[in-house]
């Protein structure tokens, strides 16, 4: 019995030394995740603050761009109105949806070319694809840019209700 006591001391004095490390690894690795959770923090309330400085740069942009749409002004000295949407089309040609199998006309229509040959040349590729008045309205507009966009945009909302006005 004695015997056996004295080996149980024995193992119980090799694995003091073990349980002292453990106890210092743990120690170690809630100090390192205190740390690591007071990082996380810090870079929490960093991002948070950087955050709310965006959103307020945004609102103000947003108002200073407001502002000075509402203070625009043409040569004559007369405000321009600003567009929240410089699409002249109908509701109704607007709410047409171009298939996405439809073929798209490759024509630029800069407004220094030739209208009626421009218009032909769009009628002569539509007439392959097919497609409604709708489709031809909102396809022709995409043959647009420079001068010719230009005027687009500058149409009435709501003003295009059919090619042949469109095209006119």
């Amino acid at each position: 019995m004695q015997q056996l006591k004295e080996t149980i001391r024995g193992l119980q004095q090799a694995v003091a030394p073990s349980k002292v490390h453990q106890d210092r690894i743990l120690a170690e690795v809630q100090a390192e995740q205190t740390a690591i959770q007071d990082r996380f923090q810090v870079d929490l309330a960093a991002s948070q603050a950087n955050n709310e400085k965006l959103c307020m740069t945004n609102e103000e942009l947003r108002i200073d761009l407001q502002r000075m749409g509402e203070r625009a002004i043409d040569e004559q000295g007369l405000p321009i109105p600003v567009r929240t949407r410089p699409v002249p089309f109908s509701q109704a040609i607007m709410d047409t949806v171009i298939p996405a199998s439809f073929m798209v006309p490759k024509l630029t229509f800069t407004g220094v070319e030739d209208p009626e040959a421009h218009i032909t040349a769009f009628h002569t590729q539509m007439m392959i694809s097919g497609g409604t008045d709708a489709i031809h309205c909102k396809l022709f507009m995409g043959t647009f840019s420079g001068t010719a966009l230009d005027w687009f945009i500058s149409l009435p909302d709501g003003h295009i209700t059919s090619f042949d006005q469109f095209s006119t």
